[in-house]
Order: C-alpha cells, then sequence, then structure tokens
C-alpha cells in the first residue's frame, strides 16, 4: 500500500480508502446495499490486511445506522485506523437539523462521535456547501470542535473552487482551521474536476479524495453498447448521479476499459481504479462495494500500475471539452502556465505542439 501525505497537513492515509454507504441500507440508502455487522467487520478485515488505514462515513447515511456499525466493527482495533465522517444534510425535523451552522455542526458531530463510539473524528467533512451560513460561522465551529479535541482535520466536500478558496480566504483572515482535504466526485465517466478543484488542490496544497471513482458501477464493465444491461440496474438515462450526459462517449471509455482489462486478464473496475489513483494530485480513492468479492476485485487496483500508452488511450476517450476560459489561455497564455494550470491545459498544449 502506499500511503500519501494528505495536503500541506502532516497526515499520511492510504492511497485507497474504504467508503461505508452501503453500511446499514436504511431509506434511501438501501438501494446501495445493506451490509450488517459482520459483513462490515470481514469487509474491514480484508482493507486493514491490505494496508488500508483510513474509513469513510457521513451521518446521512442511512441516517446514522452507517456510522454506527462503522464504530462497532472498528472497536478495539488499532489506533493508527482513521476515520471521516461528515454534517450538513438534514438529520431530523428541526429547523437547525441542516447546513452549516455553529449550532447543527457541534452537535452533529457530538451525535456522530457517540454513534462511532470515539472520542475524535480524524477527519471531519463538511459535507456540501450551505450558501445561506456565514463561512467564519462554520470555521469557528470546527476552529471549536478541534480545541475541544473532537476533531483533528477538517475538509470540504463537493464545494466549488471558489468555494474552497473562500474558505481558505476567511480561514487565514480569522486565523481559524481550514480545510486540509477536499472529497469529490472524479472519474473516467466525468472529469470536470479538473477545470478548477484539481487545479485548486495542486495550487492550495489540498488533498484529494474521490468518491465513486467507478462513476456508481457505470465504469464496472457491466454496460456495454449493443448489450442488454444487467438486471435490476437502473436505466443509464435516468441515472442521476452521477449524470450521464453523453452516453456514446461513456461507451467508448467503457470499451478502452475492457480492451485493457482483457489484456491484463483482470476487470474493467481495477482499471478505472487504477487510473484515478494515478492521477495528479490524488491524495485517495474511496472503494466501496456490495459484497465481499466485489471488494476483493477492488483492492486488486491497489497493485496495479498502468502504463502510460494505456493511460494515453483512456485519457484519449475520456477527455473533457476545454472551456472557456482554458481555450482561450491555451492559445494565448502558454508561456507562463502553472503546474496547476497545465493539469488540465498540459495534454491539449502537447498535442499542439507535437
Amino acid at each position: 500500500m502506499q500511503y500519501r501525505q494528505l495536503g500541506r497537513s502532516g497526515l499520511r492515509i492510504s492511497a485507497f480508502t474504504l467508503g461505508t454507504m452501503t453500511f446499514g441500507g436504511k431509506g434511501n440508502f438501501a438501494k446501495t446495499g445493506n451490509t450488517d455487522l459482520a459483513g462490515a467487520c470481514r469487509q474491514i478485515d480484508l482493507c486493514i490486511d491490505a494496508g488500508i488505514n483510513m474509513f469513510d462515513t457521513a451521518d446521512i447515511y442511512s441516517t446514522g445506522v452507517s456510522e454506527e456499525i462503522l464504530g462497532a466493527a472498528l472497536k478495539g482495533r488499532s489506533d493508527d485506523v482513521m476515520v471521516t465522517t461528515k454534517a450538513r444534510f438534514n438529520m431530523g425535523p428541526g429547523a437547525n437539523d441542516a447546513g452549516l451552522s455553529r449550532f447543527h455542526l457541534v452537535s452533529a458531530c457530538e451525535a456522530s462521535l457517540k454513534r462511532l463510539g470515539r472520542d475524535h473524528i480524524d477527519l471531519y467533512y463538511l459535507h456540501e456547501w450551505d450558501g445561506q451560513t456565514p463561512l467564519d460561522e462554520t470555521l469557528e465551529a470546527l476552529d471549536t470542535l478541534t480545541r475541544a479535541g473532537k476533531i483533528r482535520y477538517a475538509g470540504v466536500s463537493n464545494f466549488s473552487a471558489w468555494h474552497i478558496m473562500k474558505a481558505l480566504g476567511t480561514a487565514e483572515r480569522n486565523r481559524l482551521i481550514a480545510p486540509v482535504s477536499q472529497q469529490i466526485y472524479y472519474s473516467l465517466q466525468g472529469r470536470e474536476a479538473e477545470y478548477e478543484l484539481l487545479p485548486v488542490a495542486v495550487d492550495q496544497g489540498i488533498g484529494v479524495q474521490v468518491w465513486s471513482p467507478l462513476a456508481g458501477g457505470l465504469l464496472s464493465g457491466k454496460y456495454r453498447r449493443g448489450r442488454p444491461q444487467p438486471e435490476g440496474t437502473r436505466q443509464i438515462e435516468k441515472w442521476g448521479e452521477p449524470p450521464v450526459y453523453d452516453i456514446e462517449k461513456l461507451y467508448d471509455v467503457v470499451e478502452v476499459l475492457v480492451s485493457i482489462a482483457e489484456s491484463r486478464n483482470i476487470s474493467a473496475a481495477q482499471v478505472a481504479l487504477a487510473w484515478v489513483a494515478q492521477r495528479p494530485a490524488i491524495t485517495s480513492v474511496v472503494i466501496g462495494a456490495r459484497t465481499e468479492a466485489q471488494l476483493v476485485d477492488n483492492l486488486k487496483a491497489i497493485d496495479l500500475s498502468l502504463t502510460a500508452e494505456e493511460i494515453s488511450r483512456l485519457d484519449d476517450a475520456s477527455a473533457p471539452p476545454i472551456l472557456y476560459p482554458f481555450w482561450h489561455q491555451a492559445s494565448t497564455a502558454s508561456d507562463r502556465l502553472s503546474a496547476a494550470d497545465l493539469l488540465l491545459l498540459g495534454p491539449t498544449l502537447a498535442k499542439k505542439n507535437k
């Protein structure tokens, strides 16, 4: 297992993280999986044996049941095993049972600690942007929780780049805890993060954990052009999260994935996971599975190193369009671009200069 520095913090986490959205299977989360305590213990054993030291959950997953199962499964294990959880979404009927207010964050953190059976959270994420709560209030709440020893690091999830910069600026101005990591959606199916989220990570030293690297299963190799979809699965046109804007392009990407996987006698899922893990700025890839067999297969991607030729094929098939102002920068500012700029524009400029 490779351990990577989480942004500018001193924390080192495994290149793969176990996501526990499947734990519990309550309410709307039943469609993601229904792993019970025994299954969770088995998954955690497999992950620890593989070298994973970070486990991800959220208070909203099965309305707290995921946290309860994860906490019970981790009880008595090494202190080196770390937990991330998140807060922001609605956890009750009250007017203050959601959002990033001091009221909600402090109470949400204390409730998560109780469910997890732990005295601290290693990495506490703001699960989503709250445009109606002042950022200084949110960051002051995180600062209070840090000073009380209830959280050790803070991060943001599903923020835009300007949200992140505003958070960093507010933290610096008021000398408050600043986010050290962001948790984002990023995969061969959706590379929008390359426009600004990954560049801001490079420029500002923000760690990156990737959720849904298999695009909710779209990149597993089960969904192929001209073939019937697996029985009981959602229609691609109605996928929702992540949305599919170009089905034909998705199929093109899957064909390359399958081709590479067949040449190596491995699964398409392993190839897709390895591609994300090898991308610039990525700290850790969050994997999850409905079954033990899926998890075992995903864990094999830890040791998979794609060749430059394989990466190039996948990049070409999945490349996002260069939007404004980036195409203008590529044509007029290529002499003075930073490493953060080149994360998106580097491949375009390389082809232009051939």
